[in-house]
């Protein structure tokens, strides 16, 4: 598999009017607007770990590598992928890693993925080569279309290659326990949130809140006995986090349980200091209170304007195909405005995951 070929399948597409549907291994068909591509463009095969300079905290990978292949390598070099994007049942490649653009646990204190992509190159619709970024975390001038690439859902260009940051792990970690209602949790989030304390992420579900500490042996160990609670020994707490991570945990299988019974599992963005939630089902709070997972049957009306009215979101994250429609919430009139003129400038013939993102673009 080449760029000429991709470049090829580009160019006929665009020329015969047809559209083409981004897909790698296929682990989050489910996520987005149901695409709706004439033809599949394969870019698994399109993989392997282009450069990687531990000294210089950058690694670059082809569209197609499993994030699995990065991670065994920066794990034998004592560093790793701060944002820990999901790696779904070990499916999850660097291009859709990126164009979805989803983050776990610690992004509340490692920052999202977006903050992570150095640089990429991409195929446009008219099959062209393009590079943005660079290889270097210095390296950030005018505006940053790398970052703009993520989260877009492949709406704007084939990805080829992706630069990444990458962070020594930690050298000392520790998960704590305690038990709280859903308000007193986020009460006490937000207490932490103004202290010095090295919280990397945190989750509550079902009247348990659990911490994890990670940083220096010595600032671990003094917040430890700052905070109280139970710890959880690091073979329990590991698979709980990367169950966390990866939407395999228990929160989450109840959750496809649900859907298939005619809910939806709904993510919402809010402030951290918004308020507990009161809507019926399950709920699960990761970073600091800013991401709410509701596993709930209330129609999409209701769940929007839960969110808007404490200055937030809300994304229809998982749900039956056929309540697969507006799953992120409607953009604001200047700000599709935006989004129709980058999608024109970089795919006029409409190539690429058409309404995968919006049903519009």
């Amino acid at each position: 598999m080449s760029v000429a070929l991709f470049q090829d399948q580009i160019r006929e597409a665009a020329a015969q009017g047809r559209s083409l549907q981004i897909r790698g291994q296929g682990s989050k068909d489910f996520y987005g607007e149901r695409p709706r591509g004439d033809a599949q463009l394969d870019v698994s095969g399109f993989a392997g770990i282009s450069s990687y300079e531990p000294s210089e905290l950058v690694i670059t990978a082809k569209a197609g590598t499993p994030i699995t292949e990065l991670e065994t390598a920066l794990t034998s070099q004592g560093q790793h992928l701060a944002f820990e994007p999901p790696r779904f049942q070990g499916r999850g490649t660097v291009g859709g890693m990126v164009a979805a653009g989803l983050s776990g646990p610690s992004r509340a204190s490692q920052g999202a993925l977006r903050e992570h992509v150095l640089g990429l190159s991409l195929l446009n619709g008219r099959a062209e080569l393009l590079n943005f970024g660079g290889t270097v975390m210095k390296n950030v001038a005018g505006y940053d279309v790398s970052r703009l690439i993520a989260g877009s859902l492949g709406v704007l260009g084939l990805i080829l290659e992706v630069s990444l940051k990458v962070m020594p792990q930690p050298m000392a970690r520790a998960t704590l326990r305690f038990e709280l209602g859903q308000a007193q949790a986020l009460n006490q989030l937000n207490r932490w949130g103004g202290k010095p304390l090295p919280i990397q992420a945190s989750a509550w579900w079902d009247g348990a809140l659990l911490l994890r500490l990670a940083g220096a042996e010595a600032a671990v160990r003094a917040a430890q006995q700052s905070l109280g609670g139970d710890e959880i020994p690091e073979a329990l707490a590991q698979p709980f986090w990367d169950g966390l991570r990866d939407h395999s945990d228990e929160f989450f299988t109840g959750a496809a349980r649900a859907v298939a019974g005619g809910a939806a599992l709904w993510r919402l963005s809010l402030p951290q200091t918004a308020p507990a939630l009161q809507l019926p089902g399950e709920q699960l709070i990761e970073w600091g209170g800013g991401q709410r997972w509701v596993t709930t049957p209330l129609p999409a009306a209701q769940m929007r304007e839960a969110a808007a009215s404490l200055g937030g979101h809300a994304t229809l994250f998982l749900c039956r195909d056929e309540q697969r429609q507006q799953v992120f919430a409607p953009a604001a009139p200047a700000l599709m405005r935006i989004h129709r003129e980058l999608k024109t400038s970089f795919d006029p013939a409409g190539v690429f995951n058409p309404g995968r993102l919006y049903p519009e673009l």
